[in-house]
């Protein structure tokens, strides 16, 4: 029966196979990865930010406000919140709300806010809900009501889908229980926790003029299907394929030990093309290897190019992790070259820049040089350490000119470095050594800063995936620190900077400047490398 099955807002954004996974009674004793330390802390940091949120709504509200405790068995947490509803109580924060048996839901809310003769639901969220712009309805966080929302002429709403779909869970939980206000508006309180952004779900801003509404009924009645198959032993809904989500799923394990069994299509092509691929027939890598490519225009693929799926297959058998597309390699070259990496703490900013400077001698001592602040994030000292970087890396910018000398700088995957060097331009504008916006923006747009990544996108066919860490390996190149990842370099930064209170640790501090330049050696390396002799005798795709 359906209420077998209780399902939270995750679910509504998860992948189906898990939702199957989670809910098959067979796989409660299978062995699952453990979770990735970088999510593991990014769990703790949401849920550090909710208690201080709590915290800081609790002195505004005073007496009009709430908390339910967080000690307490779920089932009196459950009746907490429906006493403290019955009450009318105006803010209720730390929400249980009680399980919908019929529609198969159950789920908790951050904060309840009495409106009209209900209530509507707020979520706070460790990451922005707001750009610059404007046309955001937000009210202050003193007063947290939908009633007091207005027009914001310099904020526009950061497109957060995921916020809204868990908001519909507790409205749909609020209307299961006789307590939701009616007008389908719900809040959110973001990382800086000054306003709330408040959502109408029933306007059609999702894909094909569908309502938050209406994309959260059709997931949610989807997924509810498939977890209730699983529950009752019946015909699975869903099958393991390879997609984005799977990098950091606990039943990774159980689905990859299937798909390359099974050489699933999926473990080259991910996503809708391998959907695409199954309903052509095409099922297994082998099949996939085996079309023709004057067929591979029929294939209809989107986020792959035909030809290279097929190649891509023909690589993967051979077990080849780079194979090159282009018969001759080029990257774009300099005489003074920099190498780039940042490094940031999620959204709190970007405590360090660096560079690895090489090429022809213009008075700079070569190698590697980094610009950091150990203040904790967010601090001001930020803008200095930015500044610092900012005016080393355009003075030699100026010299290698002066000199007459080309100048290139790199880095992989220029998305994270740009917004990082736009939004510190932006945020510390007028601080000493700080660029103007428009000054950075001539530097990111010149040919002068080559994306490397983008280089190798377009110049090799990968297996295994385009990290940096995926392809410096073929170069020669190889990191010293055994753990190293970006996600774990979130947990060092902690340390180095006793985000959690304590002291701080030095040799963190050591093992983050190592991890940087090793990073910039990377980049260094594979592009020496493409422009060597000894790129040449990586195979060659239509040699395959």
């Amino acid at each position: 029966m359906k209420d077998e099955v209780l399902l939270d807002a995750g679910v509504v954004t998860r992948c189906r196979r898990r939702v199957h996974l989670e809910n098959d009674p067979e796989m409660r004793d299978v062995s699952t990865a453990p979770l990735d330390l970088g999510v593991e802390q990014r769990i703790a940091d949401a849920a550090e930010h909710r208690r201080s949120v709590a915290a800081q709504l609790g002195e505004l509200l005073g007496a009009d406000w709430t908390e339910i405790p967080r000690g307490v068995p779920y089932a009196d947490r459950a009746r907490l919140t429906l006493d403290a509803m019955a009450e009318g109580v105006p803010h209720i924060s730390g929400a249980q709300l009680p399980d919908d048996a019929e529609g198969g839901r159950r789920g908790a809310i951050d904060l309840l806010v009495r409106s009209g003769n209900g209530y509507v639901p707020v979520l706070v969220v460790r990451h922005k809900i707001t750009d610059p712009g404007s046309g955001a309805k937000v009210s202050p966080i003193e007063r947290p009501v939908p009633e007091a929302a207005k027009v914001d002429t310099t904020r526009k709403v950061r497109p957060q889908p995921r916020d809204q779909l868990r908001l519909v869970h507790a409205v749909r939980l609020l209307e299961a229980c006789g307590y939701d206000a009616g007008d389908r508006t719900a809040g959110a309180i973001g990382v800086e926790a000054d306003v709330v952004v408040w959502h109408d779900l029933r306007s059609p801003n999702w894909p094909g003029g569908r309502t938050a509404l209406a994309e959260y009924d059709a997931r949610f009645g989807d997924r509810l299907a498939v977890a209730t198959a699983a529950a009752q032993g019946g015909e699975p809904l869903a099958q393991p394929s390879r997609i984005t989500e799977c990098r950091g799923c606990p039943w990774w394990p159980t689905c990859e030990s299937q798909l390359r069994d099974r050489r699933d299509v999926s473990l080259v092509v991910r996503g809708e093309d391998a959907t695409v691929l199954r309903e052509r027939g095409i099922a297994t890598i082998d099949e996939l290897a085996g079309t023709p490519l004057e067929s591979a225009e029929d294939l209809q693929l989107t986020g792959v190019r035909n030809t290279d799926a097929i190649l891509l297959a023909k690589a993967w058998l051979r077990e080849m992790p780079l194979v090159r597309r282009v018969r001759d390699l080029d990257v774009p070259r300099g005489d003074v070259e920099i190498d780039v990496d940042m490094e940031s703490y999620a959204d709190a900013g970007a405590y360090m820049w660096g560079c690895w400077l090489s090429g022809t001698d213009i008075g700079e001592e070569q190698g590697y040089r980094a610009f950091v602040t150990w203040e904790p994030l967010p601090d001001d000292d930020e803008a200095r350490s930015f500044a610092e970087f900012w005016s080393w890396f355009t003075g030699v910018r100026r010299k290698a000119f002066e000199r007459g000398l080309s100048f290139r700088a790199y880095c992989y995957n220029e998305l994270a470095e740009n917004r990082w060097m736009l939004a510190s331009a932006e945020r510390f504008a007028g601080k000493p050594g700080v660029p103007p916006v428009s000054e950075v923006k001539e530097f990111i747009n010149s040919a002068e800063w080559v994306d490397l990544f983008a280089v190798v996108r377009d110049q090799f066919l990968c297996p295994n995936g385009k990290g940096l860490k995926v392809i410096a390996p073929s170069a020669g190149f190889g990191w010293r620190d055994p753990e190293a990842s970006g996600e774990n370099s979130m947990r060092w930064y902690r340390d180095a900077v006793a985000l959690d209170g304590g002291e701080r640790d030095l040799t963190q501090r050591e093992r983050l400047l190592t991890y940087n330049e090793d990073d910039v050696r990377a980049t260094y390396t594979i592009r020496t490398w493409m422009t060597s002799d000894a790129a040449d005798q990586i195979p060659y795709a239509e040699d395959l």
